[in-house]
């Protein structure tokens, strides 16, 4: 179908620094960089538009994934025509239907490689611009890449065209530039972990090294060639769920050190928000960003010299997260127009989509517009810059368009209305037409504003069917500022924190603030004088608050077990399991991650899945052991009021409380009106069950036997609860 030619120039299978280095454990990985160049041939030439997938999933257990992939996603690439297709991770699922039991399950990788074969010759694309990435999903159970249970090695695009290369770099060539693009494999490299424990991209100092090679390419490669380099990213895992290396060095600061323009990647999936979009500077704020925008950059172009400075000292770029396919069936079309990218995602949730619009100038001011467009645009020459001459679109069609439209919305009074509604022309192309640009002259000027969201921009493209689709309203900045848009809090969570970082940080608060309550509470016993006589229900209230420091170190053997317990859970084991295969070695976790002697009898594996750990080590903390010490010392004090309120009752004083008062006070239980208790009680229930769903949920991922390897994890917080139930059932 395609009419461009394709010339693939290999510049080397493996460039010549692809030797063999050392991983952080001392085991040997490979981390190897192979390039490839296209030369993009056809129009329109100051173009390019490329394909990213991610997070397909493919599932025994969901045929439907693969399903609507051979359906939708050939005809779609057709009608598209991109010059590269990028699938970034997690192509297949391995899970068990119940989702705890993770490992590779090599059906899936045969439905894979059949489905990918079929879309690709649907597609028309020549199988040489597809690359697709290993994720974390990818790398369940499998103890070292390219070994017996590797199947990505077997199966996955790359492998079928001997791509082993951690890092591939491919270039676009048009006669306006070059657009290289740079993949990045950081999945566990000798110790595939099961999950839940294999959540975070681990890449290395070699690495890093090696991409910086691969970045740097294209730098003064010619002193004599002008054309710019636009530079992109593309992996599986976003950097807040990416490990430091061994030297505590970050993915960040090559790609602010190479000011690319994107970072693209999957793994979050669309359930978390639609807006898991970051831009990065650099700043010493390494734990978190509160929005979208770490900060506005606030510069005056004087003159010549401090542009030229601003340009060379400011380092940036955008990272976009994209939905799934998993179960938003989504495709994006990221295009690059003079430097500028854009992009646009689909949804094929509903089927095949007859027209797609991805407007190319101008951009966004949320999500797209690099912070330093401002500056740009104050730093221009004084002839007017071509790209601002008139507003542009790709639009990809299943029939002949009739037309496209463009509105302008001015918003300034409050509401929108219409300043500019004009039709858009096609640009014409001598030959071998890749796609269909469309364009419109416009007064540029007259939008220049120093608002960034005055201005609204959509599309409307209607093809001789009469089908017609419009794109969405979004804001745009001819002078370059940026429209402020905020997280949600859960896409803060998961975009904005640093979760490498910030991990040990909430570990040691949360050890501290169990030990620092049993402390006090152990202080507060030999200290307090109680005279708390109980005569109206404010006293009770204050004698709760007292009692809640004082009363569960009564309880000795509880207090003493909880103590111990977290001493425990810092010098040794949590639990044992086959945290790699089930035939494999049995390791052992701690909160710095997985241990074992050997592995296949080759090398010491120590610390794998170091900050993957967090997912069951701060949940235990937050939902298991702080609420347990918390409820315990909550029972121990509710029963010392209500000892005081039964004695009030009884008209005795404590001294009178012999043995004929014993039997009739052991009557008042829990069913006697003691509501705080049963409030308590219900906490505990919960507890309870949120530590039961740990437990089994552990059992099936790492084939654990509760009683033989994590009798202490499993068990000692359940048995002291119940027994501080008991013991405080009774007045």
């Amino acid at each position: 179908m395609s009419a461009q030619k394709w010339k693939f120039l290999i510049l080397t299978s493996i460039l010549s620094f692809s030797s063999t280095f050392l991983s952080s454990t001392g085991s040997p990985v490979h981390h190897e960089w192979r390039s490839a160049a296209i030369e993009v041939e056809g129009g329109p030439g100051s173009v390019v538009w490329v394909v990213q997938l991610s997070d397909l999933h493919f599932s025994v257990f969901h045929p439907d994934r693969a399903r609507d992939f051979r359906r939708y996603v050939g005809s779609t690439l057709s009608m598209v025509n991109p010059s590269l297709v990028l699938i970034t991770g997690d192509l297949t699922d391995g899970k068990s239907k119940d989702l705890l039991t993770m490992k590779q399950e090599e059906r899936e990788w045969m439905e894979y490689e059949n489905v990918t074969k079929e879309v690709i010759l649907a597609s028309g694309l020549d199988e040489r611009i597809f690359y697709d990435l290993r994720g974390n999903h990818d790398s369940f159970g499998v103890p070292e890449k390219g070994g017996v249970n590797d199947f990505y090695e077997k199966y996955s695009i790359n492998s079928r065209l001997r791509r082993k290369a951690d890092i591939q770099s491919v270039t676009l060539k048009t006669r306006d530039g070059k657009h290289l693009f740079v993949g990045i494999d950081t999945t566990l490299a000798t110790a595939g972990l099961r999950g839940p424990t294999n959540l975070f991209g681990h890449p290395t100092n070699q690495l890093l090294e090696t991409l910086d090679r691969a970045l740097s390419q294209w730098d003064n490669s010619n002193q004599f060639e002008t054309s710019q380099v636009t530079k992109i990213v593309f992996g599986h895992f976003p950097l807040s769920f990416t490990a430091l290396t061994e030297t505590q060095k970050t993915l960040k600061e090559v790609f602010l050190n190479h000011s690319i323009s994107a970072y693209l990647c999957g793994h979050l999936h669309g359930r978390f928000g639609k807006n898991l979009k970051r831009h990065h500077i650099k700043s010493r704020n390494e734990y978190f960003q509160f929005n979208i925008h770490e900060a506005t950059l606030q510069v005056e172009a004087d003159n010549t010299d401090s542009c030229q400075k601003k340009k060379k000292e400011f380092k940036q770029f955008w990272e976009w997260e994209m939905g799934d396919w998993r179960s938003h069936r989504s495709v994006r079309i990221l295009g690059i127009d003079s430097g500028d990218v854009s992009f646009v995602d689909v949804d094929l949730r509903y089927g095949f989509r007859d027209i797609i619009i991805l407007p190319t100038f101008p951009l966004d001011s949320r999500l797209m517009q690099r912070i330093s467009a401002a500056d740009d645009f104050k730093c221009q020459n004084k002839e007017t810059p071509k790209k601002f001459e008139t507003i542009r679109a790709l639009v990809f069609s299943k029939h002949q368009l009739a037309s496209v439209e463009v509105k302008v919305y001015d918003s300034s009074s409050g509401t929108l209305n219409l300043v500019l509604d004009s039709e858009m022309k096609k640009m014409e192309v001598k030959e071998n037409g890749r796609g269909e640009l469309y364009f419109i002259p416009w007064n540029w000027r007259s939008f220049v504003d120093p608002s960034p969201d005055r201005y609204w921009l959509k599309f409307e493209a209607t093809d001789v069917t009469g089908d017609t689709i419009s794109t969405p309203l979004k804001p745009f900045s001819i002078n370059g500022l940026n429209s402020k848009l905020s997280w949600s809090w859960i896409e803060f969570i998961v975009m904005g924190c640093q979760w490498a970082i910030i991990y040990y940080p909430a570990l040691w608060a949360l050890f501290a603030i169990a030990f620092l309550f049993l402390l006090v509470q152990k202080l507060s016993l030999s200290l307090t004088n109680h005279n708390i006589r109980g005569k109206n229900s404010r006293e009770y209230w204050i004698g709760g608050l007292v009692f809640l420091f004082t009363e569960l170190p009564r309880m000795s053997i509880v207090w003493s077990f909880l103590f111990v317990y977290l001493v425990y859970l810092l010098l040794l084991p949590w639990f044992f399991g086959y945290a790699i295969t089930d035939d494999g070695n049995l390791m052992f976790m701690t909160y710095r991650g997985w241990s074992d002697a050997t592995l296949n009898g080759l090398r010491e594996v120590a610390r794998a899945g170091f900050p993957d750990v967090m997912v069951i080590t701060l949940p235990h903390l937050v939902w298991v052991v702080l609420p347990a010490i918390l409820v315990m010392a909550g029972l121990a004090a509710e029963r010392k009021v209500y000892r005081i309120f039964y004695l009030s009752l009884t008209g005795k004083k404590e001294d009178d409380y012999g043995r004929e008062q014993k039997e009739c006070a052991d009557k008042e239980r829990i069913w006697s009106g003691r509501w705080i208790r049963k409030f308590l009680l219900v906490v505990a229930i919960a507890i309870f069950w949120t530590h039961l769903m740990e437990c089994i949920a552990l059992v099936k991922a790492y084939k654990i036997n509760p009683l033989i390897h994590a009798p202490v994890y499993c068990f000692l917080i359940p048995s002291l609860l119940t027994f501080c139930i008991y013991k405080t059932s009774s007045i």
